[in-house]
């Protein structure tokens, strides 16, 4: 059964790594059609894969580190416990949506990030671990990928400054992913 599974077991399974922006990662899809140079406009002018997809794995010490990328996604919820996103939108709005299995009580199972969004993710409460996906388009390449200023992004959106904090740390216990944030 999926609620029997340890983190360590879907790690294994999985053949996640470690990743500078989403815990544990493992890429498991890059279109193989491109949109060539100048197909499409800035940034992504130099041309991309038509789309990107990967599992994530959120752990207590291992969240969702304050990234963006220029590319729209959607988080889609597989098994586990439910993460808490928030979506750091400009003017100082912010946006917290739950994505987990508990669909009567409000949470959701797929979050559509508009690109260009800051955005960092936890556990709900006491959870163990959360397993998903993240699909993007046009496909992500490492320039698309920014890791986020939390002193900045915190004094943008000061009613987040406690939690924006608490994820940087538990993220800074870490052990560092790659150098590529995908």
């Amino acid at each position: 059964m999926a609620n029997d599974l340890t983190a360590e077991e879907i790690r294994t399974l999985l053949k996640l790594e470690p990743n500078a922006t989403c815990g544990e990662v493992r890429v498991t899809f890059v279109s193989q059609q491109a949109v060539a140079p100048g197909g499409l406009a800035g940034p992504f002018a130099d041309g991309r894969p038509l789309g990107s997809a990967l599992y994530f794995l959120v752990r207590p010490d291992a969240p969702v580190r304050l990234h963006r990328i220029r590319n729209d996604q959607l988080y889609h919820y597989y098994l586990g416990d439910p993460i808490e996103v928030f979506l750091l939108h400009g003017a100082g709005r912010s946006e917290r949506v739950v994505v987990g299995p508990d669909l009567r009580n409000g949470q959701q199972v797929q979050l559509f990030i508009p690109g260009n969004t800051f955005h960092t993710a936890r556990l709900l409460g006491g959870g163990r671990w959360f397993l998903g996906a993240s699909t993007e388009w046009p496909g992500v390449v490492p320039a698309d990928v920014e890791i986020g200023n939390v002193e900045r992004l915190a004094e943008d959106h000061p009613q987040l400054a406690p939690v924006l904090h608490a994820i940087a740390s538990a993220a800074a216990n870490t052990a560092p992913g790659p150098s590529s944030p995908r």
